[in-house]
């Protein structure tokens, strides 16, 4: 290893170990949207299912089980796609505001979701 890749910044060298295609685009930064699509899409659909399973229980208690998972997933994909609004596309501030407001919406829903979660399992035990 050479001297100098050590004293440069870590953003150097991170490029520096990045594949390039044949456009000159790193490779990495299509890994790390792709992997961010694929966990919002999953977050949607357990969202969706968790949603459709609250919405035809019968019983209080799982019902609110239900919704409680269904916050923490929902919270999850928001913060996800503001992880994606905020650092993936062109700088503007409308994008920044955008994420910084789905960003607290998210963390909001996870933390209702795990509180009421704790809540109903509870119940349930």
């Amino acid at each position: 290893m050479k001297w100098s890749l050590i004293l440069q910044s870590p953003l150097k060298i991170a490029k520096v170990n990045c594949k390039f295609n044949e456009k000159g685009r790193i490779v990495v930064m299509h890994a790390i949207q792709l992997t961010l699509f694929i966990l919002i899409c999953l977050f949607l659909g357990l969202t969706l299912f968790y949603s459709i399973r609250s919405r035809r229980e019968s019983d209080a208690a799982k019902r609110g089980l239900y919704t409680a998972r269904m916050n923490i997933c929902m919270g999850l994909m928001l913060v996800l796609i503001a992880i994606t609004q905020i650092f993936f596309f062109s700088e503007s501030s409308f994008r920044r505001i955008f994420g910084t407001v789905l960003v607290l919406i998210g963390v909001f829903n996870v933390f209702v979701g795990i509180r009421n979660h704790g809540h109903f399992d509870r119940l349930l035990r």
